[in-house]
């Protein structure tokens, strides 16, 4: 085969490996950081598959400047709001996602975390005896909550949404409210998953966490109106896009207490945690948030089998087959 791709950022190996095997003449970006735009432009002349990482914009400019020559865009992501779907259309060029069962089951699992560390306090009760403050027991010292009897909100109930409610209600006896644009029946005959309006969710649950891709639709889908509607000592986790949360309205509900806490792994000016630089610097130092720097689903068995999929479908495509991830 002498189909040239373009990787914009080195990926676990098992993938590159695959496209190697195939004889497929594999490029990629040196750099341990995120390609610069004139670089891109550049690398990507005469490819006929651009591998691209969800931090680069993959528009109409990126695919002029590969040429009649590219012919497909596979994403190391879930998520492909990074990439212009129009122009790709408009260019027959085919697009696909890396999604995959190992990154439904990580960001579950990592979303838990998430949840158990707001509960318990985990982060600020590490700094607080990492830092010399713990003197011996106390009574009231860092009190949390308890989970167990507890209502869970999940918005978006695909894959990720549903590992969520799965563990949740089969091991720690929580209350599923869920909410998306349509019923999921066996969510709620297996689980007892209740489907309710969102404004509904947000009113009556302790735990709310975000589970839907990044749309028009779902823009700001969290802003004052819904903050105003939440329980206030109950706690958001975000581990899908951060442009789902309006970040200046989760500052104001932060410090007005209408939230007990919050935990983001997205942001929605990455890497910046916030549009506006004194919304950041509040969440940066605010000991009811937890920041992590988008790693839901970094483990190494779910980056080798992303990196295999993003494989597969190039594969596919260029033997004339149907990608499994196709998306566009």
């Amino acid at each position: 085969m002498n189909e040239k791709v373009f990787l914009t950022r080195e990926i676990p190996d098992e993938g590159i490996k695959m496209l190697k095997r195939a004889e497929l003449k594999v490029e990629i970006y040196e750099g341990d950081k995120l390609i610069p735009r004139r670089e891109l432009l550049r690398r990507v002349k005469g490819k006929n598959v651009i591998l691209s990482m969800l931090t680069e914009k993959i528009d109409k400019q990126v695919m002029n400047a590969a040429g009649p020559s590219l012919k497909m865009i596979a994403n190391y992501a879930v998520g492909f709001d990074n990439i212009d779907l129009t122009a790709a259309k408009q260019r027959g060029i085919a697009v696909v996602n890396a999604a995959c069962p190992e990154i439904s089951e990580s960001v579950a699992e990592h979303t838990i975390a998430l949840l158990f560390a707001l509960a318990h306090r985990i982060v600020e009760g590490d700094h607080f005896t990492r830092t010399g403050k713990y003197k011996g027991w106390e009574p009231k010292l860092l009190l949390g909550t308890d989970i167990i009897g507890k209502t869970l909100g999940i918005v978006g109930s695909g894959g990720i949404g549903t590992n969520v409610i799965r563990r949740m209600s089969d091991g720690f006896g929580v209350s599923i409210l869920y909410h998306d644009v349509q019923h999921n029946t066996k969510l709620e005959k297996k689980f007892g998953a209740k489907f309710v309006t969102l404004p509904q969710l947000l009113k009556h649950s302790d735990f709310v966490s975000l589970h839907v891709p990044l749309l028009p639709a779902t823009h700001h889908l969290i802003s004052d109106t819904q903050f105003k509607l939440m329980k206030p000592m109950s706690f958001l986790i975000n581990t899908a896009r951060g442009p789902i949360i309006d970040s200046a309205a989760l500052v104001r509900a932060l410090k007005t207490k209408r939230l007990a806490g919050a935990a983001l792994d997205v942001f929605e000016n990455e890497p910046a945690f916030a549009r506006r630089k004194e919304d950041a610097n509040y969440l940066q130092h605010a000991w009811n948030v937890i920041l992590t720097p988008h790693t839901a689903s970094a483990t190494i068995e779910t980056r080798q089998a992303m990196s295999r999929i993003a494989a597969w479908n190039i594969l596919a495509y260029i033997s004339g087959k149907i990608p499994a991830n196709l998306v566009r």
